[in-house]
Order: C-alpha cells, then sequence, then structure tokens
C-alpha cells in the first residue's frame, strides 16, 4: 500500500459543507464500480446501492433522517441496501429455498458487507478529491425510506452516504487512544478507563477550539445515545420486510 493511501485512510473525516458542484458521471460511476467490486461473504452479493441525485428525494431523505441539511445540499447521496431479495432469486433459480434471513447471522453478513461496500465508497470518493459523510439517520424511519426509494421485500435500508464537492472541510476529531482500538494477542480491560477519562478532557478542548459551545466529552455523548435504542424502528421494519433475528 502506498504511503499516499495510508494518509488517505489516517485522513478520514466527515465532510458536512457542500458546493453546488455536480459530481459527473464518469467519477460517480468509478466510486460506485469501487464498492461493486468489494469482497461480500460467500460471493453472495447481497448488498444494494440506490443512488439519488433528484433535489426533491434528497430533501425527503433529510428529513426522514432527521433534519440533516447536508444530505439535501450533497450533489448525490447513495443508500447501502441489504438485499437478500436478489439472492432469494437465486436460491430459487437452483430449487432451493432462501432461509438466511430468518436469522441474525444472515443480518449480521449483510451488515457487515455493506460496511465494506461503505468502506470502499467512501475511500474511491475521497480519493477523487471528494467529501463525504455517511449517514446512519436513514434508520429513524426505515419504512420512509422503503418507500421512498420503492424496495422490495427481504431488503432493508441500512445506512446512507452523502458525496459532494467540499466548500469548506472540516477538522479531523481527535480518536480514543489506539490501545482501547488494539488489543495483541487477548482482550486488554485495565487500561480502559483511563484512556476514556483522558480522551474526554482532548473532546472537550476540540470542541472549544472549534467554537461548539455545546460539545460534550465523548463518554456523555456516547450515553446520550446508547441509553437507549435510539433507532428504534429498525427490528419492527426489518422484519416487516421479511428478516427475523430468532436463530
Amino acid at each position: 500500500m502506498s504511503q499516499e493511501m495510508i494518509e488517505l485512510l489516517q485522513g478520514h473525516h466527515s465532510d458536512r459543507m457542500f458546493s453546488s458542484e455536480q459530481v459527473s458521471d464518469e467519477i460517480l460511476d468509478a466510486i460506485i464500480s469501487s464498492a461493486y467490486r468489494g469482497p461480500t461473504s460467500i460471493n453472495g452479493q447481497h448488498i444494494s446501492v440506490v443512488v439519488v441525485r433528484d433535489v426533491a428525494r434528497k430533501a425527503r431523505i433529510a428529513d426522514i433522517a432527521g433534519g440533516q441539511a447536508w444530505i439535501a445540499k450533497a450533489p448525490v447521496f447513495i443508500t447501502l441496501v441489504i438485499d437478500f431479495q436478489k439472492t432469494r432469486i437465486g436460491v430459487e433459480w437452483a430449487g432451493k429455498q432462501q432461509i438466511i434471513h430468518e436469522s441474525v447471522e444472515g443480518f449480521a453478513v449483510g451488515t457487515l458487507d455493506a460496511g465494506i461496500a461503505l468502506a470502499n465508497l467512501m475511500v474511491a470518493a475521497r480519493a477523487q478529491g471528494l467529501g463525504i459523510v455517511p449517514i446512519g439517520g436513514i434508520r429513524k424511519d426505515p419504512q420512509a425510506m422503503i418507500d421512498l426509494l420503492l424496495l422490495p421485500p427481504l431488503t432493508f435500508p441500512l445506512v446512507g452516504l452523502c458525496i459532494g464537492h467540499v466548500e469548506k472541510s472540516a477538522p479531523r476529531k481527535p480518536r480514543l487512544p489506539i490501545s482501547t482500538f488494539r488489543h495483541d494477542e487477548v482482550y486488554h480491560t485495565e487500561a480502559i478507563a483511563d484512556a476514556i477519562h483522558g480522551y474526554d478532557q482532548e473532546m472537550l478542548a476540540y470542541w472549544q477550539s472549534i467554537g461548539r459551545s455545546d460539545g460534550l466529552p465523548w463518554s456523555a455523548n456516547t450515553a446520550s445515545f446508547y441509553e437507549r435504542i435510539y433507532f428504534p424502528k429498525t427490528a419492527k421494519v426489518a422484519r416487516s420486510q421479511g428478516f427475523a433475528f430468532d436463530e
């Protein structure tokens, strides 16, 4: 891997301020092809993407995701979809009945491979000099996304991605110490609490440096989400689409 690629990956940040310049078809095709060629478990290829450039449709997605204005402003919004409808057709063509979507494993493998596709999209877009921001907020109302994108049964809109030319680049956030991420041989718990305490202070300094008086320490911000099921419609809508979580 070249040093340039290492620096691209290590320099990740989410940009939310997009210019009005459009993304060319040639560049967009190259970005999408980078995700299309990514690996999937057992070569199942159970991921699809829906590319949205229509202004009204992007505005609707911005509302669905809780009023995220940058979705409407970005020239391209891509929804990554777990797609066991596509595989069902193939399985039935082979004379069998698909049941993988009736298991936690099915949803897990779909989520994993959507994550790989998302990573490829982000890296390819940034390699083209574009800005990106991933959007989990579409799971705030997944049924609305299903209706808007005309998604069939056995599919689920998992995550989205804004892509566009950047008007003003965002700073890169600090991270927890790498010792909380990398564990050699076995998992190590002993230093995590102290690392989190130090990181909380670092995050407060970061928010202050960019003029965000409302910025919270990492632990408090995470608690504001993880003390509840913050997208409670996910399981209900997934079940209505034909997914199950009993096996």
